[in-house]
């Protein structure tokens, strides 16, 4: 059974738009906060980890071809791009940005939630 904040990241991932990267880039892959719900779903790094990647201003799940953990990547991590208040830097975007109810229960969720550092 999902829990309460499970059901709620579910409905903000079917909201979110998602966009073509340019290949290779990883602008916005720098390190985020997100909530323990999230953060439980991604594979569990070493400290040495988390400090080469704080190190370099990296998100310790960038890798070469880019994010590791691409589909199950935070919701601050969908946001980015997808609206005007976090553009991409490379001018990329969905075809239909977010709507601002969507953004606004996104940053409520990440307000409300405790969060931990990826």
């Amino acid at each position: 059974m999902k829990t309460n904040n499970q059901k709620i990241i579910a409905r903000l991932r079917e909201r979110i738009p998602s966009f073509e990267c340019v290949p290779g880039c990883h602008d916005c892959c720098g390190p985020v906060t997100t909530s323990s719900e999230e953060m439980s779903r991604l594979p569990v790094k070493t400290d040495a980890e988390h400090e080469a990647a704080l190190g370099e201003l990296n998100c310790v799940h960038l890798g070469p071809d880019g994010c590791n953990v691409y589909e199950e990547r935070p919701l601050i991590c969908r946001l980015f791009g997808t609206t005007s208040n976090m553009p991409c830097p490379n001018g990329r975007r969905p075809e239909v940005m977010v709507d601002s109810e969507t953004e606004r229960q996104v940053h409520s969720y990440i307000a409300n939630t405790r969060q931990v550092l990826v």
